[in-house]
C-alpha cells in the first residue's frame, strides 16, 4: 500500500492488478492524491484510519483475500458507505455482478480497457455530486439544530417566567424534562407499542417544560400561598391547565405543522388527569389521556414529593415512589410505575447534577426577569388608567 500526502482530493485504488493501478495513476494522478491497495483486506486496514480524509474509492470487484462485494458489504457494516462514494472497475460487464454492486451502494461503473477521458469526467462528477450532497446535509444539520436550540430557549424562557412567579428555583422544569426523558425511554424497552424515536422523546421532553405555562394567569396570592388552599382557591388553580392550553391553542392554529406545540398543548391540557378518571380539567381516564400527558403527570408529582416546598420538606426517593405506589399522590398508568422505580440509581444521580445550568441558566434567568417586569409594570399601568 502507498500513499501520497498533499491537499488534494483523496482517491483509494483498491485492485490486485499492479498495471490497472498505474494505468489510473497516470489517468488521474496529476489532479488527485492518489493511494492503493491491493485487496479489500488491505482497503480496510487503511479506511480505519483514513475514512475521513477520503474522497472516492476505485474498486476493482475481483481480488484475492477479500474480493470487492465482501469489501463493500464491510463498508456498509462500518457506515462508510454513507459518506465515501465508490465506482466500481471490471472487465466484466455482466449485468448480475453490476446490479449486486449497485445493491451494496456503488455510484457508478467503469470498464476495462479504461477510456481516459471517461474515468476522469466519471471521477470528477462522482467528487462532485457526494461534496454537494456533504455541503446540502452540514447545512440541514446546522438549520436544524438551530432551530432546535432556539426552541429550547424559547421554552425554557417561557417555564422559568411562571418558575419565577411560583418562587421555585428553576430546578423543577428542568427535572421533569430529565424524569419525562427517562420514563419515555424505559417505557420503550418495556412495550414496543408505547416506545418512541428518540426525536420524539427529546420533543415530548422540551415540551413538558411548558406544563405549567397557564400558572402565569394565577394570582400570586394563591399561587405562592405556604397553606392549603381552600376550596375556591383551589378551584382558581386548576385553571392552569384549560388557561394553559388555550394560552397555546393559538399557536397549534398558526403551527399546525409544528409537532412540539402539539404536544406542550396536550401535557398543558392533561397533566393533571388521573389513571381512574378523577383528574381534571376534562375527567380523562386510562388511554384517553395521551401518553406524553401520563408521562408529565408522574414526572411532576415525583419530583414535587421529592423537592422542598414552603409547605413541605423533600421525600426521599424510597419514600416519593413508596407514595405513589400507595396511591397516596393520585392513579397513575401501572405500566409507568415500573419505570420509575427501576430508574431509581439515573434518577438520583441526575437530579443531583440537573442543577440550574442548562440552557445558559443565567442568560435565562436574566431575560425571564425581564419579561416578567415589563409583563407587570404594563398590567399596572392599565389597571391605573
Amino acid at each position: 500500500m502507498t500513499a501520497r500526502n498533499d491537499n488534494r482530493q483523496k482517491i483509494l485504488i483498491v485492485d490486485d492488478s499492479e498495471m490497472n493501478r498505474l494505468l489510473l495513476q497516470d489517468i488521474l494522478g496529476d489532479e488527485y492524491e492518489l493511494s492503493e491497495a491491493k485487496n479489500g483486506a488491505e482497503a480496510v486496514a487503511f479506511l480505519n484510519g483514513s475514512a475521513a480524509n477520503t474522497d472516492l474509492i476505485l474498486l476493482d470487484i475481483v481480488m484475492p483475500e477479500m474480493d470487492g462485494f465482501a469489501f463493500l458489504e464491510e463498508m456498509n457494516r462500518k457506515g462508510w458507505i454513507k459518506d465515501i462514494p465508490v465506482i466500481m472497475i471490471s472487465a466484466e460487464n455482466l449485468s448480475a455482478s453490476v446490479i449486486r454492486a449497485y445493491d451494496l451502494g456503488v455510484s457508478d461503473f467503469i470498464g476495462r480497457p479504461f477510456d481516459a477521458d471517461i474515468v476522469r469526467k466519471r471521477v470528477k462528477n462522482t467528487i462532485m455530486l457526494y461534496a454537494k450532497q456533504k455541503k446540502l446535509m452540514n447545512m440541514i444539520t446546522r438549520q436544524i439544530y438551530e432551530k432546535e436550540r432556539q426552541s429550547g430557549l424559547m421554552v425554557a424562557v417561557l417555564s422559568h417566567i411562571v418558575e419565577f412567579r411560583n418562587g421555585e428555583s428553576g430546578a423543577h422544569v428542568l427535572h421533569i424534562q430529565r424524569i419525562t426523558e427517562l420514563l419515555l425511554k424505559h417505557l420503550g424497552k418495556m412495550r414496543a407499542d408505547y416506545k418512541y424515536s428518540a426525536e420524539e422523546i427529546s420533543m415530548f421532553s422540551l415540551a413538558s417544560a411548558l406544563h405549567d405555562i397557564g400558572k402565569i394567569a394565577i394570582p400570586s396570592k394563591i399561587l405562592n400561598k405556604p397553606g392549603r388552599l381552600t376550596e375556591e382557591e383551589f378551584a382558581v388553580m386548576k385553571t392552569h391547565t384549560s388557561t394553559g392550553a388555550a394560552l397555546l391553542e393559538e399557536l397549534v392554529e398558526e403551527y399546525t405543522d409544528e409537532p412540539l406545540i402539539h404536544a406542550a398543548h396536550q401535557i398543558c391540557r392533561w397533566h393533571h388527569e388521573r389513571w381512574d378518571g378523577k383528574g381534571y380539567p376534562d375527567g380523562l381516564k386510562g388511554e384517553e389521556i395521551p401518553l406524553p400527558a401520563q408521562v408529565v403527570t408522574l414526572a411532576d408529582v415525583y419530583d414535587a414529593l421529592t423537592s422542598a416546598r414552603v409547605y413541605k420538606p423533600a421525600f426521599s426517593h424510597d419514600t416519593a415512589v413508596q407514595m405513589i405506589l400507595d396511591g397516596k399522590c393520585g392513579a397513575f398508568n401501572p405500566l409507568l410505575l415500573p419505570c420509575l422505580e427501576e430508574n431509581e440509581a439515573a434518577l438520583r444521580a441526575d437530579l443531583q447534577v440537573c442543577a440550574v445550568k442548562n440552557f445558559h441558566q443565567r442568560e435565562i434567568n436574566k431575560i425571564a426577569a425581564e419579561v416578567l417586569e415589563k409583563t407587570m409594570a404594563s398590567a399596572e399601568t392599565a389597571t391605573v388608567k
